[in-house]
């Protein structure tokens, strides 16, 4: 199967980030045909710092490759390394009734939180995103819940172009992971984890031992004595728990018997122990990625000259049917 998936430049990556998806890139690139980008042309939506944004985009890349993601299973590449991205994007705008992008749930999300910078960047989104999907004639998406509704616009979009002017894109299949998806906030066990909610709320899949367990022990937690997964009831708990059992590779019943007649404190100091040995791994190859940046840059140079191969072809085959000139 043809998977692609990407993930925003946005600084370093917290635990949700590995669970909810990297992690499961890891265990696709192993059996199936994966494109995996940095999606930086999708960052300037928000205002960038130049000076500092491509070395934020570099320093995804390598924490990318630091957890797992393997340039010799996959193709990886930054997404503005390959300018067919936005060449289809521009035709799915076309296509695109803006109606249908007004709707997206993430559209209103975003304009109400950056008020002061409400582009139309933010409304085409996801005529790029379903253009980064639909050019590699991928047939599987791993995706959070919350970008469901933009996969959807997506197969939307390449029904309609096959129905206008013949068949030429999949309708690519919605991959969710039944685990791990929605990891929450440490300070407010009932948001998602965010790094937008301060650096108490989340986990670095980089971050040192002493700060591990420091945000573990002052991680909220919930009335009465009882370690149950129980997400209405016990939010904090259950979070906690949550993390222990993915990490742990266990199923979250084992968690819970484990835990049993045991005290938060011990909840927290095993589980921060846990983080702190799985994430060691990485921290350490982060760290020699960081001395081998020209090593980093040639896999993302190879990543592109793959990507474009697959690219081009399915732009030349849009514009013939488009009934664009051709070039030469």
């Amino acid at each position: 199967m043809r998977i692609f998936s990407g993930i925003q430049p946005t600084g370093q990556m917290h635990i949700g980030n590995y669970l909810g998806a990297v992690k499961q890139w890891t265990e696709l690139q192993t059996r199936h045909d994966c494109f995996f980008t940095v999606v930086d042309l999708h960052a300037l939506t928000i205002q960038q710092n130049p000076q500092e944004f491509g070395k934020t985009s570099m320093e995804t890349v390598t924490e990318l490759i630091s957890v797992g993601v393997n340039p010799e299973q996959c193709v990886l590449f930054l997404q503005s390394h390959v300018k067919e991205h936005t060449e289809l994007a521009w035709i799915f705008n076309t296509l695109t009734p803006v109606s249908e992008l007004e709707r997206m749930t993430q559209y209103k999300d975003k304009a109400r939180k950056n008020k002061r910078n409400i582009n139309a960047g933010l409304l085409t989104y996801p005529a790029l995103m379903a253009a980064d999907i639909l050019l590699y004639q991928t047939q599987g998406v791993p995706v959070g819940k919350d970008q469901i509704q933009h996969l959807e616009l997506a197969r939307m979009i390449a029904r309609k172009f096959n129905n206008l002017y013949g068949k030429t894109f999949v309708e690519p299949e919605t991959l969710v992971s039944k685990e791990g998806a929605k990891v929450m906030s440490l300070q407010d066990p009932k948001k998602k984890m965010s790094k937008s909610d301060g650096t108490q709320s989340y986990i670095s899949l980089f971050e040192e031992p002493a700060s591990i367990r420091k945000k573990l022990t002052e991680a909220t937690t919930d009335a009465g004595k009882e370690i149950v997964y129980n997400p209405a009831k016990k939010p904090g708990i259950s979070n906690l728990l949550t993390i222990h059992a993915l990490f742990a590779k266990i199923p979250l019943k084992d968690a819970e018997k484990h835990f049993k007649n045991k005290g938060y404190a011990t909840l927290k100091s095993e589980t921060a122990e846990l983080l702190i040995d799985v994430l060691e791994p990485f921290r350490r190859k982060k760290k020699e990625l960081f001395s081998r940046e020209i090593y980093v840059k040639e896999i993302l140079k190879a990543g592109a000259r793959k990507a474009r191969t697959v690219a081009e072809a399915t732009m030349e085959d849009v514009r013939s049917k488009l009934g664009l000139v051709p070039s030469s």
